[in-house]
């Protein structure tokens, strides 16, 4: 993994792992994986990242990246909050995909840290 760190932030006794980077920290599956080894090595099976933390193509879901890594957090029974601004994107399927995804709680797209920390803990 690129300059990264793993702040774990204890609120309402859930521990939540907050990657904080500047950088794309996952380009495949294998990152997701090990960003997953390494939050829960840390006592947290719930992430916060941001969307910038993520290649480009993740959300082009023609790729299949996001169903491959997002299937990896299903598997493992990691629950992940992407925090970006997700209105630039046009893609109807693509909002239809994280409109689904906030339904179900294991995978979050949010606008805020704020918002993170609510549906990750809640």
């Amino acid at each position: 993994m690129e300059k990264m760190k793993i702040k774990i932030n204890r609120v309402r006794g859930t521990n939540l792992a907050e990657i904080i980077s500047d950088e794309v920290l996952i380009h495949e599956t294998q990152d997701a994986i090990d960003l997953m080894g390494e939050s829960n090595y840390l006592g947290s099976r719930k992430i916060i990242m941001n969307e910038k933390n993520v290649i480009p193509e993740f959300f082009d879901l023609k790729t299949g990246i996001a169903g491959e890594i997002l299937q990896k957090f299903s598997t493992y029974h990691m629950k992940v909050a992407i925090v970006g601004d997700y209105s630039k994107y046009a893609s109807k399927s693509l909002r239809d995909f994280i409109s689904e995804s906030n339904r179900h709680g294991q995978i979050n797209f949010v606008s805020s840290i704020e918002e993170a920390r609510e549906r990750l803990i809640g």
